[in-house]
């Protein structure tokens, strides 16, 4: 089947995914949070002149609902509304709303978190127990240590489950004390049945995701700002990324950061449309990122 022409705008990503043969995206890095959060989250992304040394305009910067129609005209019909803590008395709450949130939401899933703090253990259980099919966790954000004892039993219980855990644990924008895919891949030792998504493609570290992708079965990498222009300025893919995907199609999902990308959502499209032009990849793969593998793992 000849590659369709990608979406230039977010308008016309359901023609592309109608040529694709696709009745929906499935997303499985967004965020939803608690409005005042998220408001307290976008501040930041105000002041990222200061973080990041360039500018960060919220492109769907919107009340809840709009957002929500807005990922539903562009044919996402499901999506993973991550949440995640910055300091310890978060994650218990955060998880309670990211399951109501999940429950009641069309098109979304419920979701957890998790902070190295006593508790959380029976907190992630009672998520799981009352539905969660997704975790979100944040190395740079939490500056914690994925290898604090405090987290073996929680690392153990979602890996027992095989739910899957979307972890930021690269470099990218910022190091932290506590980022890098080789202290992660740590974690990965003790449990290598954990069902990871390294976020952004554990970003710049690409070659080193892959690795991790190459060693560990049941490592994935999601497509979140990668490839975009935005992020190529800075942290620049392989120049062979695409024939390095074509060695394991079925280990990339897509995600987005909706709606705190600094660009509109066709973007992100037309980045991995251009990685399928490489002739071992096409649409086959295309309808693994954007659908299949995603649904499988979000067990839609």
């Amino acid at each position: 089947m000849t590659l369709p022409e990608p979406p230039r705008a977010d308008a016309d990503v359901p023609r592309w995914l109608d040529q694709l043969g696709l009745d929906r995206l499935v997303d499985i890095h967004t965020h939803f949070l608690p409005e005042r959060m998220l408001h307290k989250v976008w501040a930041y992304f105000d002041q990222a002149g200061t973080h990041y040394g360039r500018p960060w305009p919220i492109q769907y910067r919107s009340d809840e609902q709009t957002r929500l129609r807005a990922l539903s005209d562009l044919g996402v019909g499901v999506f993973a509304p991550l949440v995640y803590p910055h300091k310890p008395g978060m994650a218990a709450w955060l998880n309670e709303w990211a399951v109501d949130f999940g429950t009641r939401t069309p098109g979304a899933v419920p979701t957890a978190t998790l902070y190295p703090e006593p508790g959380i253990v029976d907190s992630l259980s009672t998520a799981l127990d009352h539905g969660a099919r997704c975790i979100k966790v944040h190395v740079q954000v939490g500056a914690f240590d994925p290898r604090d004892p405090l987290l073996a039993k929680a690392w153990g219980l979602i890996a027992e489950a095989q739910v899957p855990v979307v972890i930021h644990c690269g470099h990218g924008p910022l190091r932290g004390d506590y980022t890098g895919l080789d202290v992660f891949e740590s974690v990965l030792r003790e449990h290598p049945a954990l069902v990871t998504v390294l976020a952004h493609s554990g970003m710049p570290e690409y070659g080193a995701a892959l690795q991790l992708v190459e060693r560990y079965p049941n490592v994935y990498l999601d497509t979140t700002m990668v490839g975009v222009a935005f992020t190529e300025d800075l942290m620049p893919l392989p120049e062979d990324w695409s024939e390095r995907l074509a060695d394991v199609p079925e280990r990339i999902v897509l995600g987005s950061d909706f709606p705190n990308i600094p660009y509109a959502y066709a973007e992100q499209l037309d980045a991995i449309a251009g990685w399928a032009e490489n002739e071992r990849l096409g649409v086959p793969f295309l309808r693994r990122v954007l659908h299949d593998t995603p649904a499988r793992l979000l067990a839609v």
